[in-house]
């Protein structure tokens, strides 16, 4: 069909993919990524994108670039009715392909009206060290500081930037926070640059977000113009979820703040999500979308779930680790025995984690902590981008910009003085 040619191959992809023949998809993985994913798995993902941004017009050009010796990553842009995405797979000198993944088209980002550049400068640094460093940002404020710090925790397999589309809400709040006097660190995650992690058995929350996320926290203590004792963790959606746990885990850090972070399973709000979306595009192919993920969430609430279940029966192609794992995990529990301040935002106009359903979680678990605060803005979204009426997938495809007043909120939340106990304090003391 396509010789060993990854260019050739890639695009072949995205035809079949585009005619919706997922089996002849399944059948160029190799083995390892044949085991966690299936064609199943790539039909769901296809046809939820399909849905929310339409069919496919014209596949683009692909681009090329070696990732060692043995592999090749090939992007192919796929122009939609409605927007666009890029094919990214991973292809060996056999011509077998060892990943797959649907992410954001190139777009072009221009700074929100909030940011004034000339206050900070931004470094690119490398956060861990040994196979899993991953490629960071540091944005800094001018002057001699100390300055609080934020570490900005994305969710899922996002760039440093959270980029969807021409959007780049992570890059907004950076900009906005640093414009504000506090020091910025984000990061490209662990899953997004090496893709493999997440095929792994063993792999769950605390491999997804922990290792990376701490060293980002010490990274930022030991700067000369951040004040050690004020850096605090900023999550957005699985990242906010995941916020409370990092804080556990490391003791130094002086509080946490959740975005749009979901309480209700995960397993019962993707079968919400994906209702929701059938809803806005009725058809066969999103009743079929519909019935293979609530087949998938079934198949991980299940009591038979074990280590042992295959990855590619499940949710997201997360391995069976990850949701045993998520099990015993209880993000409003945690944050609540914390001891340290936390701040919950909320988009009004969320669909995926919403008001409804999943602010009521932090309100009760929260009520009797002294140090916590929740805002609602009622016109954001998910990306806590303003707008009205309905909330679509398609309008994250639409430029725009993280909502100033949620940045106002944070930064003065960040910069109200907020000391760690006595515990955070010892921690810091003992090299912690």
């Amino acid at each position: 069909m396509a010789g060993t040619d990854p260019a050739a191959i890639a695009t072949t992809v995205a035809e079949l993919a585009r005619a919706e023949h997922f089996t002849a998809i399944e059948e160029l993985f190799a083995p390892r990524l044949r085991a966690v994913v299936s064609g199943e798995t790539v039909r769901v993902g296809w046809n939820t994108e399909i849905a929310r941004i339409g069919a496919v017009r014209e596949i683009g050009a692909p681009g090329t670039e070696s990732i060692d010796a043995e592999l090749v990553r090939v992007s192919v842009p796929v122009e939609c009715e409605r927007g666009g995405l890029t094919l990214i797979v991973s292809v060996d000198g056999a011509g077998q392909l060892h990943g797959f993944r649907l992410a954001p088209p190139a777009g072009s980002w221009t700074p929100p009206d909030y940011a004034t550049p000339k206050r900070f400068a931004e470094h690119e640094i490398t956060v861990g060290d040994g196979v899993t460093a991953v490629p960071g940002t540091l944005t800094l404020p001018r002057g001699k500081g100390p300055f609080p710090g934020a570490v900005l925790l994305a969710s899922g397999p996002t760039d440093r930037d959270q980029t969807v589309g021409p959007n780049k809400p992570f890059k907004d709040l950076a900009w906005g926070l640093a414009s504000r006097g506090i020091a910025v660190l984000r990061f490209d995650k662990v899953n997004y640059v090496h893709g493999d992690v997440a095929g792994e058995p063993e792999f769950s929350m605390v491999a997804e977000y922990l290792p990376t996320t701490i060293a980002a926290v010490h990274a930022l203590q030991q700067h000369s113009r951040v004040d050690s004792e004020r850096v605090f963790v900023v999550g957005h959606s699985g990242g906010g979820k995941a916020a409370p746990r990092v804080g556990a885990a490391e003791p130094s850090i002086a509080g946490v703040v959740i975005m749009a972070g979901d309480t209700v399973p995960l397993p019962r709000a993707a079968v919400r999500v994906a209702n929701y979306l059938a809803a806005l595009d009725p058809g066969p192919h999103t009743t079929a979308t519909v019935e293979s993920i609530g087949r998938q969430a079934a198949a991980v609430e299940s009591p038979l779930l074990s280590p042992a279940t295959a990855t590619s029966e499940l949710l997201f192609g997360w391995p069976a680790a990850y949701w045993l794992d998520l099990r015993d995990y209880d993000p409003v529990e945690t944050a609540a025995a914390l001891g340290k301040p936390v701040l919950v935002v909320q988009g009004g106009r969320d669909y995926q984690v919403t008001v409804e359903d999943d602010l009521g979680g932090w309100r009760s678990g929260l009520a009797e902590h002294a140090d916590a605060q929740i805002k609602i803005y009622d016109a954001d979204d998910h990306l806590f981008f303003p707008g009205t009426g309905p909330s679509t997938p398609a309008g994250y495809q639409v430029p725009n910009h993280l909502d100033a007043a949620v940045v106002a909120d944070i930064a003065d939340w960040l910069n109200g003085g907020r000391r760690p106990g006595p515990l955070a304090r010892l921690a810091r003391k003992l090299g912690r």
